[in-house]
């Protein structure tokens, strides 16, 4: 049995909206649906538990009742950090689960390729994330000084889901010392076991909506269909 975890436990400060932005709407729909539905159409997942934050409990268990998501198990609370909401997710996961995924909420246009071929990688090493490539020149940079070009051809930009064999992940939760803002996915923290992570292709089109402008690139992609062009 696998489950998916939605992370969607965020207060929507950094966008600057007075919703959290998962449950904005894009075309009538809110943006946590569109990933709802993947994880409810992805065969590998069996079961989806959803974090939000407190304040949204009430809300989102009303809301989801529409939905008619067949998989989603339970509704969590969050906690103060990304990570910490995910240890809540994990904390409501049965103990017979194989694979776990962690996905983004604010991540509507993951396809169904994605999430079983990642599932899939996680099944066979024990943890998987999902990449792209980076297309911009990387700079480091020290105050306000660039120290050091770095090459892209070895850099990939970490996506959702990221997947782990549910033992892994949680051992990897408890070996954590501080589960503060600067761990922000769960592949840091299995790396830091030194357990191996394999990297699983995924699209550029699999943005995370930040800012007010990702909803227009969001709103295009799916108003061209091109969100399940992967799939």
């Amino acid at each position: 049995m696998n489950t998916a975890i939605i992370v969607a436990g965020g207060t929507g400060n950094r966008f600057g909206s007075e919703r959290p932005k998962q449950f904005l709407e894009i075309l009538g729909k809110p943006i946590i649906q569109y990933s709802l539905e993947r994880f409810d159409a992805a065969p590998s997942i069996d079961s989806i538990i959803v974090v939000v934050a407190g304040s949204e409990l009430a809300n989102f268990t009303r809301l989801v009742a529409g939905f008619r998501q067949s998989k989603v198990e339970r509704v969590v609370a969050g906690g103060t950090t990304r990570a910490e909401s995910v240890a809540n997710g994990l904390r409501a996961i049965d103990r017979e689960c194989g694979v776990v995924a962690v996905h983004d909420a604010a991540r509507p246009l993951v396809t169904v390729d994605e999430i079983e071929r990642t599932i899939a990688a996680a099944s066979e090493c024990g943890a998987a994330c999902l990449t792209a490539p980076v297309t911009d020149t990387i700079k480091q940079v020290d105050g306000e000084r660039i120290t050091e070009t770095l090459d892209r051809n070895v850099l990939r930009r970490a996506l959702t889901p990221q997947a782990f064999k549910f033992e892994l992940l949680k051992k990897a939760f408890a070996a954590a010392a501080d589960l503060g803002a600067n761990v922000t996915d769960e592949s840091f923290l299995v790396e830091m076991l030194g357990h191996p992570v394999a990297a699983v292709p995924g699209s550029t089109m699999n943005v995370k909506i930040t800012l007010p402008e990702d909803l227009i690139v969001v709103e295009a992609f799916i108003r061209k269909g091109n969100s399940d062009k992967y799939e």
